[in-house]
C-alpha cells in the first residue's frame, strides 16, 4: 500500500482549486469520476474550461452516467419542461459542460470522454461518444482503470469532523473508487485524490467512510447547488401488467435487486399492494392471468403471502423504491458480515441482539431528495442498518466473501430491465442492431451470470412487449437480433405485461413456446412462422387461442377496475408535476406519439380541424404553457395542437390511456 500524508491544501474557489491541479499535473490530465451523483460539476467545469482552452494541453475522463437536466426541444416541449427544470433542479443547478458538448458534437480535439455506462438513449447521435464508448461489465471497470494511467481522481464527498478528527463519506458512490484505488495501489500507481464537499450529501459510515488522509486535496466551496434529483414519473398499466406479474416471484426471505424507472417503480408498488392490500392483489393478478400461469409460478418460485420475514436488498443501485419497501415492513431481513451469524440466520435459529446487521447494501444511491433524506435519517437512527460498499462486493459471489454473500442472498431475485428479447432467450439491452449504444451493459450481465451461481437465485428481465416504432407499433420479441447483452445460454425468467415464461433449462422450441406465450398477440403469426421456418417449431404446432387476447386493449379492461379504485394510480410514489402539469403530460405524450407516423400525423389534423369540447381544466393548462392569449402566428399553431391533445386524452374514463395513433 502507498502511504498517503494528511491533507495539507484545501480550497473554496472551485477555479483556484482547478488552477492548481492543472498547474501540479502536467499538460495531459487523465480523470477518473464517479458514475451518477458523485461527480463534482463545478469542478469538473473548471478543469473542462482550462484544457479546452489551451492547446497543448489534453484531458481524457473516464466515467459514467453523467447527469444532465432536460433540454428541451423548442416550441411545447419548451414551453412545458422550462419551467418545471428551473423549479425541480434550481435555478442556480450546474451541468456537466462536457457532456453538454459531447452531445451535440462539440467536443474539442483535445478532451476525450470514455463512459462504460451513459444516460439512456441521450448520446446515440454523439459520434465521439459512441467511439468512446467501453463496454465493460461493472465489476471490470476498476482493473481496466487501473491500466490507463490515470493521474486524477475527484469525487463528491460528505464531511464530519469529530475528536478523531476529519472523515469523509464516499456517500453515494463507493461502488468504483474503493475498488480502483486499490487496484491501482497494487500497480504502484498513485492518483492525487480530490474530495469535493458538498453539505447535503448523506454521510453513510461502515465501508464508505474514509479517513482524512485517503485524499489529497479537499475542496469546499463556498455555495454548492441542490443535489442533483431524479423526478418521479408517470406509471401506466402496462407497466402494472409487468409489475403485478414480476411481483408474484418474489419469495419472502429472500433477496432483491432491482434498478431504476417506471417498470421498477410499478414492480415496487406492486409489492406495496401485496403486502398491504392483499385481497385486492390477487384479484389484479387473477384479471391478468386468468389461466394461472403466473400463479403456478408463484407456487414454485415466489409467492401470493404477504411478507413475514421479509426482504434483504442488494443491489448495485440504492433507488427510492427500497425506501418505500422499508417503510412498508417488507425490506427488514438483516443480514451479518459473520459467516457464523449468517449461518444462524439462514437456520432460523434467533438472531444475537447485539450485532445490529443491515438489511440494505448497495454500491451508489440516485433518486429523489426524499430518499436522500430518508438515507440521511437512517443513518443517523440506526447506522447499521444500510452497508453502501464496493461493487464488487454488490455484483459479484467471487473472493474472500463468496460463502457469506451466498448465504446473504438467498432466495434471490434479481430484476432487471431489456429493450428486446429474442425467440430463444438471448437479451438485448445496451446496445442497436447498428451497433449504436443506447446506455451500457453495466451491473445486468453481473446479476444474470450470479443469479446462475446462487442456489436458488433466479435472474428476471422485464420486456414491455411492443414499442412505437417509426412505422408503427413494433414487436420487442424478436426471431432474431444483431448485438446480444444476455447470451441464451444464460437464459432465465422473463416477463412482460402478458406473463412470465421461464427458459431456465427449456429445450429451443420450449424456450420459443415459452415466449410466443407472452408475446402481443398481433406479431404471434409471424414469429410462429419464422420459429417454424428454422426448425425450431415443431410443423404442426397451433397457436392457443388464449394468447390471442394478449392485446393492450384486453389487457386496459382487465385493469382499468383497479385504477377506478385508486390501487395503480398514475404516480405511485407521489409527484414533482404540479396537478396542472399532470394534465398535460398525457396531451403532450400523445402529441408525441402522433408525429411518428403518417396515421398519427392524419388522425392529429383531424383532431385539430374537428377538436370538439373543451376539456375540464383546460384553460388552466393552456395558461401553463403560456398560450392563454398567444399573438403570433407559431404561438397560435401550437395553442391549436395543445388544445387538440388535450381533448383528445381527456375521456370520461381516464383508466386506459388514449391508444398510440399509428400502428397495425
Amino acid at each position: 500500500m502507498i502511504a498517503r500524508m494528511p491533507i495539507e491544501h484545501r480550497y473554496i474557489d472551485t477555479d483556484a482549486c482547478a488552477r492548481q491541479l492543472v498547474e501540479k499535473l502536467g499538460p495531459h490530465l487523465r480523470i477518473a469520476a464517479p458514475l451518477g451523483l458523485g461527480k463534482p460539476h463545478g469542478l469538473l467545469n473548471a478543469l473542462y474550461r482550462r484544457i479546452a482552452a489551451d492547446a497543448s494541453r489534453s484531458m481524457r475522463l473516464y466515467t459514467a452516467l453523467s447527469l444532465t437536466r432536460p433540454q428541451p426541444a423548442p416550441g411545447l416541449e419548451q414551453r412545458f419542461l422550462g419551467p418545471f427544470v428551473e423549479r425541480h433542479f434550481g435555478a442556480d443547478a450546474i451541468d456537466p459542460q462536457y457532456a453538454l458538448d459531447q452531445a451535440r458534437n462539440a467536443l474539442p480535439t483535445n478532451v476525450e470522454v470514455h463512459e462504460f455506462y451513459m444516460q439512456s438513449g441521450a448520446l446515440l447521435h454523439s459520434g465521439s461518444a459512441q467511439r468512446n464508448y467501453i463496454s465493460q461489465n461493472y465489476t471490470h471497470v476498476a482493473r481496466d482503470l487501473a491500466m490507463q494511467d490515470i493521474n486524477l481522481l475527484v469525487q463528491l464527498v460528505a464531511r464530519r469532523e469529530g475528536p478523531d478528527g476529519v472523515h469523509y463519506s464516499l456517500s453515494c458512490n463507493p461502488d468504483l473508487t474503493l475498488d480502483f484505488l486499490r487496484q491501482a495501489q497494487l500497480a504502484g500507481r498513485r492518483p492525487l485524490c480530490v474530495a469535493v464537499v458538498h453539505p447535503d450529501l448523506p454521510y453513510l459510515g461502515g465501508d464508505a467512510e474514509v479517513a482524512e488522509a485517503y485524499f489529497d486535496v479537499e475542496l469546499r466551496p463556498e455555495h454548492s447547488p441542490r443535489l442533483f434529483a431524479l423526478p418521479r414519473l408517470p406509471v401506466d398499466l402496462v407497466e402494472y401488467a409487468l409489475g403485478l406479474h414480476a411481483s408474484a416471484l418474489v419469495r419472502d426471505g429472500g433477496c432483491l435487486q432491482v434498478g431504476i424507472g417506471t417498470l421498477s417503480d410499478a414492480l415496487v408498488k406492486s409489492l406495496l399492494l401485496r403486502q398491504q392490500d392483499n385481497t385486492l392483489w390477487r384479484r389484479a393478478l387473477v384479471a391478468l392471468d386468468p389461466g394461472g400461469a403466473t400463479h403456478a409460478l408463484a407456487g414454485q418460485l415466489g409467492g401470493l403471502a404477504p411478507f413475514g420475514a421479509g426482504l434483504y436488498g442488494a443491489s448495485e443501485m440504492v433507488m427510492d423504491g427500497f425506501m418505500h419497501l422499508q417503510r412498508a415492513g417488507i425490506l427488514k431481513r438483516r443480514s451479518w458480515d459473520d459467516l457464523a451469524l449468517e449461518r444462524a440466520a439462514a437456520d432460523g435459529r434467533p438472531s444475537p441482539s447485539t450485532p445490529g446487521g443491515h438489511y440494505l447494501r448497495g454500491a451508489f444511491f440516485l433518486g429523489s431528495r426524499e430518499l436522500y433524506d430518508w438515507l440521511d435519517a437512517t443513518e443517523a437512527a440506526d447506522p447499521d442498518a444500510i452497508d453502501m460498499c464496493a461493487v464488487s462486493n454488490v455484483n459479484q459471489l467471487y473472493g474472500d466473501h463468496q460463502a457469506l454473500a451466498t448465504l446473504q442472498r438467498r432466495g434471490a431475485r434479481f430484476f432487471n430491465t431489456c429493450m428486446m428479447a429474442t425467440l430463444l432467450g438471448a437479451a438485448v439491452s445496451d446496445t442497436l442492431e447498428d451497433g449504436g449504444v443506447v446506455s451500457g451493459v453495466g451491473g445486468q450481465y453481473n446479476f444474470v451470470a450470479m443469479a446462475h451461481e446462487l442456489p436458488d437465485g433466479r435472474s428476471v428481465l422485464l420486456l414491455r412487449a411492443t414499442r412505437q416504432g417509426r412505422g408503427g407499433i413494433e414487436s420487442n420479441i424478436r426471431w432474431n437480433y444483431g448485438q446480444t447483452t444476455i447470451p441464451r445460454h444464460l437464459r432465465d425468467l422473463v416477463v412482460t405485461e402478458y406473463g412470465v415464461a421461464d427458459l431456465r433449462g427449456k429445450s429451443d422450441s420450449e424456450c420459443v413456446e415459452a415466449m410466443l406465450s407472452i408475446a402481443d398477440a398481433r406479431f404471434l403469426d409471424a414469429l410462429c412462422a419464422q420459429a417454424k421456418a428454422h426448425g425450431k417449431l415443431a410443423a404442426d404446432f397451433a397457436i392457443p387461442e388464449a394468447w390471442r387476447r394478449h392485446h393492450p386493449r384486453h389487457l386496459h379492461q382487465a385493469l382499468a377496475p383497479f385504477r377506478h379504485k385508486g390501487l395503480l394510480p398514475t404516480f405511485p410514489f407521489g409527484s414533482d408535476f404540479t396537478a396542472v402539469e399532470q394534465r398535460l403530460l398525457p396531451a403532450l405524450e400523445w402529441l408525441k406519439a402522433a408525429s411518428g407516423g403518417w396515421r398519427g400525423r392524419w388522425r392529429l389534423l383531424r383532431a385539430v380541424i374537428r377538436p370538439g369540447e373543451a376539456a375540464d381544466g383546460e384553460a388552466e393548462a393552456l395558461a401553463r404553457m403560456g398560450l392563454a392569449g398567444p399573438l403570433r402566428l407559431a404561438d397560435r399553431l401550437q395553442r391549436r395542437l395543445l388544445r387538440a391533445a388535450l381533448r383528445q386524452v381527456a375521456p370520461a374514463d381516464r383508466a386506459a390511456p388514449p391508444a398510440p395513433p399509428s400502428g397495425p
